[in-house]
């Protein structure tokens, strides 16, 4: 025999749902059985299969220990890889570098292996993430960036950490910079860009226009010329805002996308000379705090970047 008390997590429950969810090894009709015969009963009393179970309530189960055994939970993020490249990491958040080519949510393509699971299974591993009990937080991505952009993504490991920087990204006071390579110079070597952005989401694509349409969104990109040579400029940016493929589209409407950008430029370039991927990562974070930052405040005037951007080092070695 084994008996179990009622907690407030599991009262308010049917008997018959509450013995479902927590013995899935027992056969249903075992189990309208075994309360009939009063093999399993309710404070040492018979029960019937609709009694709604009440805080401190004890079930009392004569029933066989094969009956008992939880079958094994299997979680999607433990299907992941295992790599990860952690920048920064503390109790609170953990400063990842993802590579071009990994999501990092699932889509309806890829489901298990995503940034966000690779965090989720590194943390379990480290027992720091128990999807079992309930009270504990999911960690969280705060930032994203494409699938074909490398760069730093944040993670939050408990909830008031993700309310923090979650405020923090939508008052700007998380600084966002991006080096990538354009085809050809812009005339002016550095500026503001501010435009219009429309989303087609059916494509996934946007449109960059001079005039505000309906649902179009300003974009605002703060951008440097740091090098040019053989038809490619080395490019610092800052976003000022945060929009859908902003650097990609915006870069483009002024006639120089991006290196290895497919999508808003023809490529030819980049084909010419072997370059598969798209030249853009979000290498450096600046945390400027101007409200309450609560236990993070040990972040503000930090900053994190990263210093092996690979197409820098291909195409401009000498800027490294």
């Amino acid at each position: 025999m084994k008996s179990f008390v009622i907690t407030q997590n599991d009262a308010n429950q049917r008997l018959d749902k509450y013995i479902q969810k927590s013995f899935p090894n027992l056969p249903k009709t075992l189990m309208y059985k075994y309360i009939r015969t009063k093999k399993i009963k309710v404070n040492s009393k018979k029960s019937d299969i609709a009694y709604r179970l009440q805080v401190g309530d004890t079930v009392e189960m004569y029933i066989k220990d094969e009956f008992f055994v939880k079958p094994e939970t299997r979680y999607d993020f433990t299907s992941a890889s295992e790599s990860l490249n952690v920048i920064f990491e503390d109790e609170n958040i953990i400063l990842l570098n993802k590579p071009v080519g990994l999501l990092c949510h699932p889509d309806d393509r890829e489901y298990c292996d995503t940034l966000i699971s690779r965090v989720k299974k590194y943390l379990y591993n480290k027992r720091e993430y128990d999807p079992e009990d309930e009270n504990s937080f999911a960690p969280a991505l705060v930032n994203r960036i494409d699938r074909n952009t490398g760069g730093i993504v944040i993670a939050a490991k408990n909830a008031q950490s993700l309310r923090i920087l979650n405020s923090k990204m939508k008052n700007r006071e998380i600084h966002k910079f991006y080096r990538c390579i354009l085809i050809g110079t812009p005339k002016k070597k550095s500026g503001i860009m501010e435009d219009y952005l429309s989303k087609d989401e059916e494509k996934n694509k946007v449109t960059v226009s001079k005039k505000k349409t309906d649902g179009a969104k300003t974009i605002r990109t703060k951008y440097e010329v740091l090098q040019s040579k053989d038809g490619l400029s080395l490019v610092e940016v800052e976003l000022l805002t945060g929009r859908t493929h902003q650097i990609r589209s915006h870069f483009a409407s002024i006639g120089h996308p991006l290196l290895g950008d497919g999508k808003y430029g023809k490529n030819e370039l980049g084909k010419k000379i072997g370059c598969k991927k798209q030249c853009l990562c979000s290498y450096k974070l600046i945390f400027d705090f101007t409200t309450d930052s609560g236990e993070l405040q040990y972040l503000d005037k930090r900053t994190f970047q990263i210093d092996d951007i690979w197409f820098q080092k291909e195409f401009f070695p000498d800027s490294v």
